[in-house]
């Protein structure tokens, strides 16, 4: 059973207050967000996936894998989508040390940074890996101008405890105007995920919905 609900609940927000679990709107715009790639095949799945409802998004990625897959990062960037930073190791931040888990970050920006020829493609958008981060590693990445996007609804799709019908009910009938959605580009996740995705934006496009990435510049 999931301790983490599936939908942050309200007190949640209000303690964490600094960072960003949503985006409030008056129109009708979701925002999903794809954790763990870049991943071969996968990730190029969900860029033509996305493509065909004109769905933007964001992408938390994992440094380890742009130094394996930088021409995926690449991809993502050409079609038009943003990318935010998810450690270089993955590292879950309540059993790492405030100077690693900033260094590994740091390490996972100049990689992402590193695929272009400027600064000009990368953003300033950061997810803890599991959601776990300490109030000292949050403090020091807010101070140097990062922004910590955690979400509104999460869909599980890499629980293999779960259905992939399960993962789809998740998120419509969880997700509203201007949540931050989470998906991941990740084998782990792929059954379930590949099944959702198409459904999800299928059926909020049918409601009137956009689907935009997440940028604050």
């Amino acid at each position: 059973m999931n301790i983490i609900p599936i939908k942050t609940p309200l007190v949640v927000k209000k303690i964490f207050s600094k960072y960003i679990w949503d985006i409030p709107t008056t129109k009708r715009v979701l925002y999903l967000t794809f954790d763990d790639g870049p991943t071969p095949e996968i990730t190029h799945w969900v860029l033509k996936t996305l493509k065909q409802y004109q769905a933007k998004a964001t992408f938390f990625c994992i440094g380890n894998n742009v130094e394996k897959h930088p021409e995926i990062l690449k991809d993502i960037i050409t079609e038009g989508h943003i990318v935010g930073n998810h450690t270089h190791n993955h590292l879950k931040g309540w059993k790492t040390s405030k100077k690693l888990y900033l260094e590994n970050t740091l390490k996972a920006q100049k990689t992402i940074s590193s695929v272009f020829d400027t600064f000009m493609h990368t953003s300033n958008l950061f997810r803890p890996p599991y959601g776990k981060i300490t109030n000292k590693q949050g403090k020091k990445l807010l101070a140097i101008d990062y922004k910590i996007i955690m979400w509104d609804v999460i869909s599980f799709d890499w629980d293999k405890n779960i259905t992939p019908e399960t993962c789809l009910n998740n998120v419509i009938k969880k997700a509203k105007s201007g949540s931050i959605i989470v998906f991941h580009d990740s084998v782990k996740a792929q059954k379930n995920m590949t099944y959702a995705l198409p459904k999800v934006l299928e059926h909020f496009y049918n409601l009137g919905f956009t689907f935009e990435a997440i940028n604050f510049n």
